[in-house]
Formats: structure tokens, C-alpha cells, sequence
């Protein structure tokens, strides 16, 4: 899934407020409650405590904490298909209700499922609590080549893996084709590009080119990775040592470039995710849409592409910084994790591995448009990468946009405090909205709140 608005401070706070004096390192390798032999099935789980119906009786209990649209079919899937294992599913909330009880538990030493569903991004901040196991010692390298390096990365610390990855978000430009053909632009190649034709637009009397929200900072993250920004590097044998680069001079011209954008009133700053932003989208407000693979489910699961915007969309690549070196960039995906108070890592390690890797299940996904699978099984398949997309009146997206991406993308580190992040760069996301700060001020300011907060909390920062 995607990581579609940050979590609320609280989350940032209770993800980060018991790092201080964590054992740095790779996560677990043993302890636990059953430890890491993996004998004990866990004795605290029992059918009556599961949302699905349990297919076999006297078999070994596996609980899961997940919130895929499709996981009770998913999980059946699994069941039916295991006679040594069945998985006790429940969904304890998306996003950032998941993520409260999460640490709740990992502060309390108890409560926490033995494999939990978790965004990419947040897997390093339970990591390096050591609240998640090592997936290297539990076989994980049987499965690495059904991903690519890039999926692989989002998951890992240095040699450490600590997630299975599910499904991704390889970013691309959704645009409205009867705003391109009325206004005469074609789809950018490069940013530049994108200007101009916005420019364009505006100066016929047409609608917005596109739009920033300071709601989805991982957007500004990963345009700013595009252009060959670092924002973080996490010393793989030490994570609570971090490189933190906010205000260097990629990181800058991609604000600045925005900020310049909403300045010359060609794009809007409303809030994504909003009624507002998705009724604007349906009535043609906007020519664009910056955005992920998962975009079109999540689109047409919100009334767009219906009615009077029918027919309306294509898609097409993401525009380049630079067009002899092209960049794939990621926006969300999630994956499971397997948590050191499992009562068996090596029945856990199993459950995480094949639990949304049959094919049905993943047919499910990506044909109901609930996911965009990384499994390689998918991503190589004629149905998938033929298929002609509904939302886009036919298109091959998958073809000529989303698997390319995928396949180009090359991974990224998130460092431990990425939530913290996220809240400040929606900060000043807000303040560049409002013309009261620049883009370059933004960086500025956005690399010494950061790297004050991150040296009070612990870490050795380099700059």
C-alpha cells in the first residue's frame, strides 16, 4: 500500500521516544518469547480470536496484523492452501492507528502479532528498537530473486532484511487527455517541460497543471532522490548513525522549481486525499496528477473516472531532471515483518514470505487494483503487462509506464526517523504553499530542525 498523509505528531513521537539507549545493530537474531529456534507455536492465540474463519484445525496459529482492501481473501487463500500452518488475521487499524498500537506494544513488551503489515518507510524506526527479526537468518534469501535489488533495499539495513516486500508505488504522471488536447500540450518529458506546458495552459485560460500538497511530503522526498538528492544515509552497522543532506543544491532547486510553480499561480496547494482535492480532480481542476501505480485504484475507489470524467485519463512517464540519466523514483508499498515477540520466527519468517506471494491472491490484487505486486512472477507476466487498463480507456500503463518504473527503481534507506521527517517537511511544505518561505529557506530551515532533533534524541549526525 502507500503511505498517502504522514502519521499525526503523536505517531512521530511515539515512534522516535525510545530510541535514546536502543541496542544499535541489525535487529534481532534470538530472544523473543519462543526465541529464535522457532520450536513454541504461540499459546496465546486461539481461533475465537481471529477476524477469519480458521480452514484447519489442530495446526499451528500465526497471528497477522494487516489491512490490505483484499487480505480476508488473501488470508483464506493461505489457509486453504496449508495444512502446517493458519494464519489469525486481524486489522487493528491503516496507517497511523496501526502504528500506535504497534509501539504500544513494542514499549510494553507484549501485545505485538507475530508478522504485522508495515509501510517501508517505517520498518527502520521498529528495527532499531529491535522489535523486528532478521529475515536473513530465516531462509528470506530462498525468495530474493522473485524481487528486485530495489524492493529488496526498501526493506533492509545493510545485510539485515526486515520486511517481505508486498506491493509498491513506481511514480508517474497521470494527466487529463481533454485538458492536454483543448489546450494543445503533450505529455512533459522533463520538468521543464512541465513548466512550460503549464504555462501554457494557465495563459489560455485553462485549469491548474497540477498540484502540491503539503500533506504528501513523501512526494517532495522522492522528486528531490530524482534530481540526485540524499536526504538520508544510515551507517549499516551502526543505524543510529546518520548522514542528513536536507539543504543541499538538488534538494533545493526542487523546492525552489515548486515553490516557483505555486508562486506563478500554476499549480494549487490543495491538501490530496481530501473531498475537495478528489472533486476538484473529477471536474477537471487540475491538468495532472503526480503520482503512484496504486493512484488508479485509489482513484476510481473514490468516484473518479466515473460520469463526467469517464474516459478522461492517461498516464505516462514521470517527467526527468535529466533525460540522459533517468531516475525511477517510489511513492508508498508495504511489506511484513515479522516481530521479535514472536512465539516462532521460522513458522513467522514462512507466513510473511508466502502469504501474499500465491497466484491467486496476487490476481486478486493487482486485477481489483488493491495493490501493484513487485512479485517478479507478476511483474514478468503477459497478463500483467498487457493488460489494458479500464481507468485509462485501454492503455497499456503497465507496458509503457508502471513496470519499467518498477524495474528501473533502485531502493532507498529510510532512516529511523523518517515520521519526524515527514511531519517537518509538511511543515514547511505549508509555509512554501503560503509564499511565506522559499523553497531554498524551506531546506535550510528543514536540515536544523532535523538535525537538532535527531542529535537530541541520540544520534551521531553527520552533515
Amino acid at each position: 500500500m502507500r503511505s498517502r498523509i504522514i502519521a499525526p505528531a503523536a505517531v512521530a513521537t511515539a515512534l522516535i521516544a525510545t530510541l535514546v539507549g536502543c541496542t544499535p545493530g541489525g535487529g534481532a537474531a534470538g530472544g523473543g518469547t519462543g526465541g529464535a529456534t522457532g520450536s513454541q507455536v504461540n499459546p496465546t492465540v486461539t481461533a475465537a480470536d481471529c477476524t477469519n474463519e480458521i480452514k484447519k484445525a489442530d495446526v499451528p496459529l500465526v497471528s497477522v496484523w494487516a489491512w490490505y482492501p483484499n487480505i480476508a481473501t488473501v488470508v483464506d487463500n493461505f489457509n486453504e492452501g496449508h495444512d502446517d500452518v493458519q494464519v489469525c488475521w486481524n486489522n487493528v487499524g491503516q496507517g497511523g492507528e496501526e502504528y500506535d498500537k504497534v509501539q504500544t506494544a513494542i514499549s510494553a513488551g507484549k501485545g505485538l502479532p507475530d508478522v504485522v503489515m508495515l509501510e517501508a518507510d517505517h520498518i527502520s524506526a521498529y528495527a532499531i528498537q529491535n522489535a523486528l527479526v532478521n529475515l536473513g537468518d530465516y531462509g528470506v534469501d530462498a525468495i530474493r530473486s522473485s524481487f528486485s535489488d530495489g524492493a529488496w533495499k526498501d526493506v533492509s539495513q545493510g545485510d539485515s532484511i526486515f520486511g517481505v516486500p508486498v506491493d509498491g508505488g513506481p511514480m508517474a504522471l497521470i494527466y487529463r487527455t481533454d485538458v492536454f488536447d483543448k489546450y494543445g500540450v503533450t505529455a512533459p518529458k522533463t520538468w521543464d517541460d512541465f513548466r512550460t506546458a503549464a504555462e501554457k495552459v494557465k495563459a489560455a485560460g485553462g485549469p491548474l497543471f497540477g498540484d502540491l500538497g503539503a500533506n504528501v511530503p513523501a512526494v517532495m522526498m522522492a522528486l528531490q532522490i530524482q534530481k540526485g538528492a540524499q536526504p538520508f544515509q544510515v551507517d549499516a552497522a551502526d543505524p543510529k548513525k546518520l548522514t542528513i543532506k536536507l539543504n543541499d543544491s538538488n534538494s533545493k532547486d526542487v523546492l525552489d522549481f515548486w515553490a516557483g510553480l505555486v508562486k506563478d499561480g500554476l499549480v494549487g496547494t490543495q491538501d490530496q486525499f481530501t473531498t475537495d482535492y478528489i472533486a476538484g480532480f473529477i471536474n477537471g481542476d487540475y491538468g495532472t496528477y503526480t503520482s503512484a501505480a496504486w493512484a488508479p485504484g485509489y482513484l476510481t475507489g473514490a468516484g473518479v473516472g466515473e460520469g463526467a470524467s469517464e474516459g478522461k485519463f492517461q498516464v505516462a512517464e514521470l517527467p526527468q531532471w535529466n533525460t540522459s540519466s533517468p531516475v525511477a523514483v517510489n511513492w508508498g508499498g508495504s511489506a511484513f515483518s515479522v516481530t521479535t515477540q514472536a512465539h516462532d520466527y521460522a513458522l513467522a519468517s514462512k507466513v510473511a514470505q508466502e502469504l501474499y506471494a500465491d497466484d491467486a491472491s496476487l490476481e486478486d490484487g493487482w486485477k481489483n487494483q488493491v495493490i501493484f505486486p513487485l512479485n517478479q512472477k507478476v511483474l514478468t507476466s503477459d497478463a500483467f503487462i498487457d493488460n489494458k487498463s479500464e481507468f485509462f480507456s485501454g492503455q497499456q500503463a503497465n507496458k509503457e509506464v508502471y513496470v519499467p518504473a518498477a524495474n528501473d527503481y533502485k531502493g532507498f534507506v529510510y532512516p529511523p526517523i523518517i515520521v519526524y521527517y515527514y511531519a517537518q517537511l509538511q511543515e514547511v511544505l505549508t509555509q512554501v504553499n503560503a509564499g511565506t518561505l522559499s523553497g531554498s529557506d524551506a531546506a535550510d530551515q528543514l536540515q536544523k530542525t532535523v538535525v537538532d532533533y535527531a542529535k537530541g534524541q541520540g544520534f551521531t549526525v553527520s552533515e
